[in-house]
């Protein structure tokens, strides 16, 4: 069970867990901030800074883990993300995670061109295990790292900005997230970094490979439908960022919410 609360986590840390652009390109520089929770108990707080300028884009990220008995472990964990703001799109180019944990550290590099996996290494190794579904070199094409991804630039906040695929390789998986459009909604929790219109998203996981065949955590998220984001306008920027992130477990919800943005 602490394997599953980690790899509930992961997408989180990375965003849960972060592609069409608007016309004209504007600079966007955000402070932002989330909460982590699982059941109602917070285990994690997420610093989030972005800065794009529509041409080269920066992400910095730090998770402070506060753990939750068996389930989640304590610890850390920072990511950064450099790469392409085009028309269109966010694409990565590099991309690196450090874990820290009472167990060890763990860290992903990753470096990919044009959408297009060139690099990546896993430090330390993952054990070799017969039921690890292997990665195939074809399936490391069209992808974007598993923060990038999560971030959308579109012209407005609507049905569209929810219908898309998310293609992604965090290092160790590469896993498809099918989002589709649900409902529009209104935040209005003052407890909350946000006010006003959101779009909820419903996400379909669809794992791809580097995952393990026999993982009970992979084949309830396969058929979960359960894993839900929000996303809020970044001002009248044309960007947008997860509001709330919802993914139910057999132990309770795991939830990130957006407490500060600036």
């Amino acid at each position: 069970m602490l394997n599953a609360g980690r790899r509930l986590l992961a997408p989180l840390f990375a965003a849960a867990c972060l592609l069409p652009a608007a016309a004209n390109a504007q600079s966007v520089a955000l402070d932002a901030r989330y909460v982590v929770s699982m059941s109602g108990n917070i285990v994690a707080h997420l610093d989030f800074n972005f800065a794009d300028n529509g041409n080269d884009y920066a992400i910095d990220l730090d998770a402070r883990v506060a753990g939750l008995g068996q389930f989640v472990a304590s610890g850390s964990a920072t990511a950064d993300v450099t790469g392409r703001s085009a028309t269109g799109r966010l694409s990565g180019e590099d991309f690196r995670l450090h874990t820290r944990t009472g167990d060890g550290q763990f860290t992903i590099a990753a470096t990919y061109q044009a959408g297009n996996v060139e690099s990546f290494i896993v430090d330390p190794p993952l054990p070799p295990r017969v039921d690890r579904v292997p990665i195939e070199r074809s399936q490391l094409t069209g992808v974007n790292d598993m923060i990038s991804a999560f971030i959308i630039k579109a012209g407005s906040l609507d049905s569209d900005l929810c219908n898309r695929r998310l293609k992604i390789f965090t290092g160790t998986e590469r896993f498809d997230l099918v989002m589709r459009y649900a409902s529009m909604e209104n935040a209005t929790s003052a407890r909350t970094g946000y006010q006003g219109p959101v779009v909820l998203c419903q996400v379909s996981y669809e794992p791809i490979s580097g995952h393990y065949a026999t993982s009970e955590f992979t084949a309830y998220l396969q058929h979960s439908e359960r894993i839900l984001i929000w996303y809020a306008p970044v001002g009248e920027s044309g960007t947008f960022i997860p509001y709330r992130v919802l993914i139910g477990t057999a132990i309770g919800d795991l939830s990130m919410v957006l407490t500060r943005m600036g």
